[in-house]
């Protein structure tokens, strides 16, 4: 059986449903993209690699993970830490705004739950995945020791797999992010960016142009999302574009990035081409952005998968 571990953070979401009321849920964007890979490939063993409370919100969240299948042997109980929470407000184009309280939230101190013991399990499965949002919320005093725990993993054989998904209000500054994504980088195998990101960072406006910013790390594998646009990949130096057919009636664009990320992922691990994977992976965004909240109804995401060829 194939297996990934994603690290990251899942938090409290609360949305408006109405003038004085909210319906609460739980996301994130690793796990986002966890549920969305088990959903389809039940057959790829999928952890989430995180810390939570001892609270009841945290209980919630497990049975969440629980309910989706998502194995949570790695999610870690902090003694007197919580999870972080956000409000997601959308506009009528289905465009985003988040306000966030995660400044102490118990997955900032998933580092210290990283013993060589846990390292070591990792080390036998086939994938470990994080982005831009988990260096992000990673303590800066413990992101050494997390390079040093993901260089082991890579010196394992694990396939390494990042997504820029850069936030600005998550940085001190833009070059402490690009020197923590730097290093991130020239680590992986795998490597999930969208042109936004890097528009903001470095200035590349163009899937083309990320891949030629990409080459000089010598990763194997670049998948470059564009919005409703073209998906520009490059697989041991060879580039192709597919396209991909846009969604007309956009409810919410949360975690269309997390939804590919997570099914072209369960793609490849189960043997796709990357073809195959990013076809399958841009239905899986168009169908998440259909739908409000950054996890789509199970029995919905699973009906119109099965119409797109899964």
């Amino acid at each position: 059986m194939k297996n990934i571990y994603f690290l990251g953070e899942c938090m409290v979401e609360l949305r408006s449903t109405g003038e004085s009321t909210m319906h609460q849920s739980f996301a994130g964007d690793v796990y986002n993209s966890a549920v969305y890979l088990k959903r389809c490939f039940s057959e790829v063993a999928t952890s989430v690699v995180s810390a939570v409370g001892k609270d009841k919100l945290s209980d919630k969240m497990l049975e969440r993970f629980h309910g989706e299948n998502i194995d949570t042997q790695f999610v870690f109980r902090h003694e007197n830490k919580a999870p972080g929470l956000y409000l997601i407000e959308t506009d009528d184009t289905g465009e985003r705004r988040f306000t966030y309280w995660r400044n102490d939230s118990a997955a900032r101190k998933i580092v210290e739950f990283l013993s060589d013991d846990v390292v070591e399990q990792f080390a036998s499965g086939d994938m470990f995945f994080f982005s831009g949002i988990s260096l992000a919320v990673i303590e800066q005093s413990k992101r050494t020791q997390f390079w040093q725990k993901a260089e082991q993993l890579k010196n394992a054989g694990v396939k390494v797999v990042f997504d820029p998904n850069y936030r600005a209000r998550l940085w001190k500054n833009e070059q402490e992010a690009k020197t923590e994504f730097e290093k991130a980088f020239r680590i992986s195998d795998v490597l999930l960016p969208g042109v936004e990101d890097l528009a903001v960072l470095y200035g590349v406006e163009t899937a083309e142009g990320v891949l030629e910013f990409c080459k000089p790390y010598g990763v194997e594998e670049v998948i470059v999302k564009n919005g409703p646009e073209s998906v520009v990949t490059s697989e041991a130096g060879v580039s192709q574009r597919h396209d991909i057919i846009p969604v007309k009636n956009v409810v919410d664009t949360t975690s269309a990035g997390d939804a590919f990320d997570g099914v072209y992922l369960g793609a490849r691990l189960t043997g796709r081409t990357v073809t195959d994977a990013v076809q399958l992976a841009a239905s899986a965004a168009g169908i998440v952005i259909q739908h409000p909240g950054a996890i789509a109804p199970k029995a919905a995401f699973l009906s119109a998968m099965a119409d797109a060829g899964l």
